[in-house]
């Protein structure tokens, strides 16, 4: 025999329950709660596992996994890397207490037209990115995709511009093709 116990709580049903005339109660009975221990003995494995599925919704990150929220609401549509078309150049004003304009480009995706912002990693970087450039872009290496350091609204950078690396055309090693 399980040593199930639940609560049971009553509560007023209809228009004038409110007015405390002609009240009807209707039972409810509610699972376990957190105080309560959970069921015990033989036969409670199936019960404890219902508890457990049902429990492993209030996770944060069990929920966007399951879901697949991340995939749904990155641009990157989960992808480590993107292609896209440069846009234009935008300078993005760093947060406090820095005090510099950071060189970054308007990225349209060409998976699915999804629009980012990519930061021109190195110095003089933006010189070799033109306007209709085809660039690949990653994740700038924040938190959980999110934006690094003093860029903010910046999650992504470059890291090809026409099929060459930018720190090797940053470098000089390189030069960049016409296209």
């Amino acid at each position: 025999m399980s040593s199930f116990t639940a609560s049971v709580r009553s509560f007023p049903v209809g228009r004038r329950a409110r007015r405390g005339t002609d009240l009807k109660y209707r039972c409810l009975v509610v699972a376990p709660s957190a105080d309560m221990s959970p069921p015990s003995g033989l036969n409670t494995a199936g019960r404890l596992a219902t508890l457990r599925q049902r429990r492993r919704w209030s996770d944060r990150y069990y929920k966007r996994r399951t879901l697949h929220l991340k995939e749904r609401s990155d641009p990157l549509e989960g992808a480590p890397q993107a292609r896209g078309i440069v846009i234009e150049k935008v300078g993005v004003e760093a947060k406090q207490p820095n005090s510099a304009i950071r060189k970054c480009i308007k990225v349209q995706l060409i998976k699915n037209g999804r629009q980012v912002t990519a930061f021109a990693v190195g110095d003089g970087a933006i010189n070799f990115i033109d306007e209709h450039d085809e660039v690949l872009v990653e994740g700038i290496g924040g938190r959980m995709g999110r934006s690094y350091g003093d860029i903010p609204g910046v999650r992504y950078k470059v890291i090809q511009v026409n099929s060459v690396s930018l720190d090797e055309l940053v470098r000089g090693r390189k030069e960049k093709p016409a296209r």
